[in-house]
Order: structure tokens, then sequence, then C-alpha cells
């Protein structure tokens, strides 16, 4: 009798404490107690932006600068995806699939979940308070409402002094 195929889950990654935080979290309560036979396929994707929306703007100069911050991109994707495996490695989940996709986060990853069709996205989250969030836009906000699966936001706890 042929197993059936495990459903996908997202992770979103990037180079932030949250984010590393939420895939150790996510390897640790669903990966880890299930090594031998793990509920989901895991797929990793980082979302690097693109060299403009980086730089943030346009005119003299830019096109010179542009080289340079796509080399900066490719890095810290490299750095992201590295310590990302590294993470998965530590904890003895080899099966993993990873993405490095150009774009804005909040696309990406709502076209990731199509894609894999993953019945499960997660993501880190900033913590950011209803201003910032309202100014700069939340990726965990976003998700929750456009991804077409269930959306786990991941948030580490304060550590209390």
């Amino acid at each position: 009798m042929a197993s059936a195929e495990k459903q996908p889950m997202v992770v979103g990654i990037d180079e932030s404490e949250q984010s590393s935080y939420a895939l150790e979290w996510t390897l640790d309560h669903f990966f880890v107690p299930c090594s031998a036979n793990p509920p989901f396929k895991l797929i990793l994707v980082h979302a690097k932006p693109t060299p403009s929306s980086a730089v943030g703007f346009a005119g003299p100069g830019a096109a010179e600068v542009l080289p340079f911050v796509e080399a900066d991109l490719k890095k810290t994707a490299a750095r992201v995806v590295e310590k990302a495996k590294e993470l998965c490695t530590s904890k003895s989940v080899h099966d993993v699939i990873v993405e490095v996709v150009e774009g804005d986060a909040r696309n990406v990853l709502c076209e990731a979940v199509e894609k894999h069709h993953a019945s499960i996205l997660v993501v880190g989250s900033h913590g950011y308070g209803a201003i910032k969030r309202a100014v700069l836009g939340s990726v965990s906000d976003y998700c929750s409402h456009h991804a077409h699966c269930t959306v786990m936001i991941v948030k580490k706890p304060k550590i209390k002094h």
C-alpha cells in the first residue's frame, strides 16, 4: 500500500531573530518529535527584495548603485538559507526544500502557498505595535488574510527580567 503524500508546510525565513525562532519552534513541535516520519513536507521560502525596492530611490546615480545592492541581497539570501539549513540539520531534519524568490515577502509567501498547495504557512512575528504595523505593513498580518491555508504566526515570548 502506497503511503499518503505529506501535506506541504511553508515556512517564511529571513535574517531576523523572529524568523529563526519561528523555524526552530516549528521544527521542535512538528518535526523533531516524529523525526522518523514527520507529518509534513517542509518548504522554506526566503523572499529576496528587488534591488530597486531595497534602494528606494530612482534618478541619477541609482543605476550605478543597483549592482552593489544586488550583490549584497544575494549574500544576505545565502546567509539566511545557510543558517536555516544548519538549524534543520542540527535538529536532524534533512528532507527540506529551500527556495529563494525575488519579490515582496507578502506576495512571495502567498504565492508559495498556492504553488505547493500548502496546508500550513508559518511566519514569525516582529510584534510591532498598531502604529508601526499600519505604517510598515505586516507580512504576518497580510498572509493571515490572503494565504489560502492555515497561517501560524509564531511570536517569540518576551523574557521577563
